[in-house]
């Protein structure tokens, strides 16, 4: 019975590794021409929507390095390019018919775009598929073509250059940077070195370049001190300019400046030297030791454990303090004012002020020193100091002021 049901069992496991063969070779050509069928779907999609380029890629991956050229990616980079360069061809054409200089630049992008798809394709040639399929394609002499629309972009580029710098020598400061941009457009993707492109750079540059002298004038009426105008001159220059934007402290004999800008000082405040004194009263409850409860007989009560029952003894205590209060302040007040030169038109004003204090506090005390507050605790053993002198405290405010001054420069909407 056991060698009968062994037997059988010996049958039926047989009978399914033939069916599982058989499963095996129907399904694995099954999903190898499925794959095919996606991967050449894939790249008819890339034709079919307009994308010649993305097929050609495809293509190209799927046939580089084998040594078996599946017909498929062979035709379908046959069509694809095809397709791409009779695309470009006519695009150049129509493009050429309309005359327009200034779309040379696009032509010699196309060129550009033949000259990287044959470059991609040419390696692969001749391209013979596995079933002697053997693929056409239609160079062009690209060289002759990128040329040409080289020379003709840059020189372009060139005349536009040239226009915009004659504005831009007529006071047109806008049209002198955007010659600045064209020329070095032309220098990174047509030529490092066109013609007299150098020149060009410095005239743009300088007739782009809004030059600014900054000044400060005192209109107070009262005496600033000797080194308040240099110290809030005492900028750092290089944070100070921008790409288009050069400023100056001092105006050169000869030189034309686009916009003069003025710090004019309108007031300056000096209070007088403040000495205010106070006397104020500290004072705390603490405790200060123990006292003994007493029972009726006068001795000293006792817990249940035995020991003494006290009581802390709490006290007022009390300190004078005498408080000697230093101030003196500056004030300064004033308006950075900015004008174009060529006509003096006032085209923005900006109020500016800065205040300096000088301020000290003394105290001494007399009495218990554990009554004193913090804030008596912090001023007692400071000693009078001397008033800074009013040229100090001017100065001082002029680097208060300084800050602002450099900001509103820099970010001044009249300064073109």
């Amino acid at each position: 019975m056991t060698d009968s049901h062994t037997l059988q069992q010996d049958l039926e496991d047989s009978q399914k590794r033939k069916i599982m063969n058989t499963a095996a070779r129907i399904l694995v050509p099954l999903f190898l021409f499925a794959f095919l069928l996606s991967s050449c779907h894939t790249a008819q999609k890339y034709v079919e929507s307009g994308d010649y380029d993305s097929a050609i890629d495809f293509c190209v991956r799927k046939l580089k390095g084998k040594p078996k050229k599946k017909l498929e990616y062979v035709q379908g980079l046959e069509l694809a390019f095809r397709k791409a360069q009779a695309r470009d061809l006519a695009t150049i054409q129509q493009l050429k018919a309309e005359g327009r200089p200034e779309l040379w630049e696009r032509i010699h992008q196309i060129n550009l775009d033949i000259k990287a798809r044959q470059n991609k394709v040419a390696p692969l040639t001749p391209l013979v598929a596995k079933n002697g399929h053997r693929a056409q394609f239609q160079f062009v002499e690209i060289a002759a073509m990128e040329r040409e629309s080289r020379e003709k972009a840059a020189e372009y580029l060139y005349d536009q250059s040239v226009a915009l710098i004659e504005r831009g020598e007529k006071g047109d400061k806008l049209a002198a940077r955007k010659a600045h941009g064209l020329l070095l457009d032309l220098q990174k993707r047509y030529y490092p070195n066109y013609r007299d492109k150098e020149v060009l750079l410095a005239k743009a540059r300088d007739y782009g370049t809004s030059y600014v002298v900054f000044e400060v004038k005192n209109t107070s009426g009262k005496m600033l001190p000797r080194g308040f105008a240099e110290r809030l001159l005492a900028f750092d220059k290089q944070g100070l300019d921008t790409e288009w934007q050069e400023f100056t402290f001092e105006a050169k004999p000869g030189l034309d400046y686009d916009y003069k800008a003025t710090f004019k000082v309108r007031d300056i405040d000096i209070s007088p030297e403040r000495i205010q004194e106070r006397s104020y009263i500290d004072e705390k409850k603490i405790q200060d030791g123990w006292d003994y409860v007493l029972d009726k007989r006068g001795n000293v009560r006792k817990d249940s454990l035995g020991n003494d029952i006290k009581t802390p003894r709490m006290v007022f205590i009390r300190a004078e303090i005498l408080e000697v209060h230093q101030t003196k302040a500056a004030r300064i007040a004033g308006a950075i004012e900015i004008r174009d030169t060529r006509n003096n038109n006032l085209l923005e004003t900006c109020e500016l002020s800065t205040e300096v204090v000088f301020e000290n506090y003394a105290s001494t005390f007399r009495g218990d020193e554990r009554a004193l507050s913090q804030d008596s605790k912090n001023r007692i053993g400071n000693r009078p100091l001397p008033f800074p002198q009013d040229e100090d405290m001017l100065v001082q405010a002029a680097e208060r002021l300084k800050p602002e001054v450099k900001s509103e420069l820099r970010h001044s909407k009249a300064i073109l």
